[in-house]
């Protein structure tokens, strides 16, 4: 991990950058994968599971008879796990339907929105180095409360041709059915395109690696809308002279461990805690099954003591992390101050993995410094608004003549006239 005492403003950039490939280098493989797609459907799809999934498949779709073996066969205590962590989440998500009342705007002008669910989804699902069963609850829930019709779900088979069973029992428990074993960028070339066997959906949600990532965006140049570009996972820690570093580096591994090109942060006012947090990842890391991954985002990662709180607070809202984690006597200044950050987690007490698995908020989150505009899953992911209004002839005789004006200023005579005709009309 690489270390800054005090660095000056004008290198936070430089420092604070994450690791990504060339993206021209990426842009170019999405580009041939979704070339031979459109053009050959389900084949193309099987020979890029072949070779990039190494199995060699004769149904992209899973069948009924996986799905009963997966809930039959999974550990009971997993099993109650996932339902209360679905619990929890359905609880969280609930809570966001929101049914706007109609706008009296004047007499005889009434305006109005209404809330209309996306009726074509896909969920992408990794399962590559680490199956996500936790991401089919964070987006199939969402999608569910929302009132989409059409769930797609993807995620990549291991070399026996088969998805986690805990990723079917999840998504049987949401009831989601339509399921496929493709993963990476022939994932999402699929439910952009639509092939023989893979339904073409409106807008493609989930995380991934860089290919991923990349894809997504691809695919939003096709006409298909996506939730974010949601890529490599990403934790920027905080920490005084009151946090842990037991707890710090537990949750800097915790993020490292998802993948080589994922990266930690650890920013504090407190120098000494460097060395202390230091020496508690190399301890920890040791017992970790998943440690050579680990080590290599470990690589790409960063250790930064800074002034005080004011300096700590720039910092963090210019790297807008996926996550933030908050262990601080002054909480409620970075509550306040927090402005461009995907979900935060306060308190000694409060590990991102709480959120990941079962306390209730969603963990698809902007990454990459996109949580500067973009907003983690949530249903209003799932859904559009559609504005109407309704205006009286009174109402029109008011506002008329301020519509008038306006187009004509704008020498669009045919707009003005849309309004004078009815003005005039006895």
């Amino acid at each position: 991990m690489k270390t800054y005492i005090e660095p000056s403003k004008d290198s936070w950039i430089q420092i604070l950058q994450r690791p990504t490939q060339t993206k021209a280098n990426l842009e170019k493989v999405v580009a041939e994968v979704f070339g031979k797609i459109q053009v050959d459907g389900d084949k193309a799809l099987l020979e890029f599971t072949a070779k990039f999934d190494g199995c060699n498949l004769n149904n992209l779709k899973v069948s009924a008879a996986e799905i009963e073996e997966a809930v039959k066969n999974l550990d009971p205590k997993l099993k109650a796990a996932i339902e209360k962590a679905a619990a929890n989440i359905q609880k969280f998500h609930k809570n966001q339907l929101i049914v706007e009342a109609p706008v009296e705007i004047s007499k005889g002008i009434q305006c109005w929105r209404k809330t209309t669910a996306i009726e074509k989804v896909g969920l992408y699902i990794p399962g590559g180095t680490a199956p996500l069963f936790s991401t089919v609850l964070m987006l199939s829930i969402p999608a569910n409360i929302a009132g989409c019709k059409q769930i797609t779900l993807c995620s990549p088979p291991n070399k026996e041709g088969k998805i986690h069973p805990a990723i079917l029992f999840a998504a049987q428990l949401c009831g989601v059915t339509n399921i496929f074993k493709l993963g990476g960028i022939q994932a999402i070339g699929a439910m952009t395109y639509g092939t023989e066997s893979v339904n073409k959906v409106y807008k493609i949600f989930g995380p991934g690696n860089q290919y991923v990532t990349s894809a997504k965006q691809y695919a939003s140049l096709e006409g298909v809308a996506i939730d974010m570009p949601a890529g490599p996972s990403e934790v920027l820690i905080f920490a005084d002279a009151t946090g842990d570093a037991s707890f710090i580096a537990s949750d800097l591994l915790s993020q490292a461990e998802h993948g080589a090109d994922s990266q930690v942060v650890f920013v504090t006012t407190d120098e000494k805690m460097i060395t202390e947090v230091k020496a508690e990842v190399d301890r920890q890391l040791n017992a970790l099954p998943r440690k050579e991954t680990a080590a290599k985002a470990l690589a790409n990662s960063i250790l930064i003591s800074v002034k005080n709180k004011e300096e700590a607070i720039q910092l963090i809202n210019e790297y807008a992390p996926e996550h933030l984690i908050l262990q601080s006597k002054d909480e409620d200044f970075f509550i306040e101050r927090i402005i461009n950050a995907g979900s935060v987690f306060i308190g000694n007490f409060t590990p991102e993995s709480a959120g990941d698995y079962a306390s209730g908020t969603n963990h698809t989150l902007p990454t990459n410094g996109y949580a500067r505009a973009y907003s983690g899953v949530s249903v209003d992911s799932f859904v559009k608004k559609i504005t109407f209004q309704r205006i009286s002839e009174e109402g029109l005789k008011e506002l008329g003549p301020t519509i008038e004006i306006m187009a004509e200023a704008e020498e669009l005579m045919a707009h003005k006239n849309a309004v004078s005709i009815r003005l005039k009309k006895k």
